[in-house]
């Protein structure tokens, strides 16, 4: 897999991540709602690990920095 998430991607994914855990785990979502975006913080974090978004791909988005060639 060609990574193609910059840094500043991955640091807003894992802060969004970590707000869904404290609302979700301090009772202030709950229910089936609170569960899906639980699971999508665990996606979150996963991608932001792995530097690698799979909706990305089929767009060819890439926040990653270009490298130069020399």
């Amino acid at each position: 897999m060609k990574k193609n998430m910059g840094s500043a991607d991955k640091i807003i994914r894992v802060l969004l991540a970590a707000i869904v855990g404290v609302l979700f785990f301090t009772g202030t979502i709950s229910g089936t709602l609170g569960i899906i975006l639980l699971v999508l913080a665990g996606i979150f974090v996963l991608t932001s690990m792995i530097s690698f978004c799979p909706l990305y791909a089929p767009f060819g988005i890439s926040t990653c920095p270009a490298k130069e060639n020399k």
